[in-house]
């Protein structure tokens, strides 16, 4: 497949994404792999070398796409025993999450109406139910990454983001609310590694002001306000994967 140069343009004019490395595809692949074959948590794959078989791929790819998915917790790697498709701890380690694919628009789009669904209610509820001490919190994380997101500091913002988002949860005061915003953002964090790898999403000032914004709702115990301001938020989030999605889409027509 051709390489997409970064900056090329669209039928429509919008941007392209630049070329994705080798391994991240493969990852991609591997994923529906796992779930065309139905493996579930538990189950062993193939060995590197027969990996790189089954997807028509060299095995240094493969291994990096394996190293990929293993600091993703997707698969794990036991040293003499072979690849495993990875245990979850977590609450939503349903049947039907085992084979979630960060990069498939329609499950992506399922976790961020999910997403958006719970925390619109944790921020209804921080609102009503925060203390003084977790509003601080709140407000402090929203200022740092909106400072980090003027400042295009992708790292301290993607810490101040995840504090920002914890706290509001923690602040809902339901414990199971809580531990449902913490398992959709680990997902959510597998998307942005397989279609941004390591880029923004989006305009990280404009999360940034966003984030104020439902800080200072929370601040002053509006709930509906609270709960409106983080559903257009989490939108935002939306229309970004929705473009990033068909570009990568569009690149692949264009290969």
């Amino acid at each position: 497949m051709a390489a997409v140069a970064a900056g090329a343009a669209d039928e429509a004019g919008e941007t392209v994404a630049p070329y994705r490395p080798g391994y991240e595809l493969v990852a991609e692949q591997l994923l529906q792999y796992i779930a065309a074959e139905g493996l579930r948590p538990g189950d062993r794959l193939p060995t590197e070398q027969g990996l790189a078989e089954i997807l028509g791929v060299t095995r240094n790819v493969t291994r990096e796409a394996v190293k990929v998915l293993s600091a993703l917790g997707r698969v794990s790697v036991r040293r003499g025993a072979g690849i495993f498709v990875a245990e979850s701890n977590g609450v939503l380690a349903d049947a039907e999450l085992a084979n979630f694919q960060p990069t498939d628009m329609e499950q992506v789009l399922m976790l961020i109406d999910y997403r958006q669904f719970t925390e619109a209610e944790t921020a209804r509820r921080a609102a009503t139910s925060a203390t003084p001490v977790q509003v601080r919190a709140i407000r402090d994380s929203a200022k740092t990454s909106l400072d980090a997101g003027i400042a295009d500091d992708i790292d301290t913002f993607g810490a101040a983001d995840a504090a920002f988002h914890t706290a509001i949860a923690a602040a809902a005061g339901n414990v199971f609310l809580q531990a449902s915003v913490a398992n959709t953002r680990k997902f959510a964090a597998q998307s942005d590694v397989l279609l941004f790898h390591g880029d923004a999403a989006g305009s990280l000032s404009d999360a940034g002001a966003q984030h104020v914004e439902i800080a200072e709702a929370i601040a002053a115990g509006d709930s509906e306000l609270a709960a409106t301001l983080m559903v257009a938020h989490i939108d935002t989030t939306r229309a970004q994967f929705e473009h990033r999605i068909r570009t990568r889409l569009f690149s692949r027509l264009t290969d």
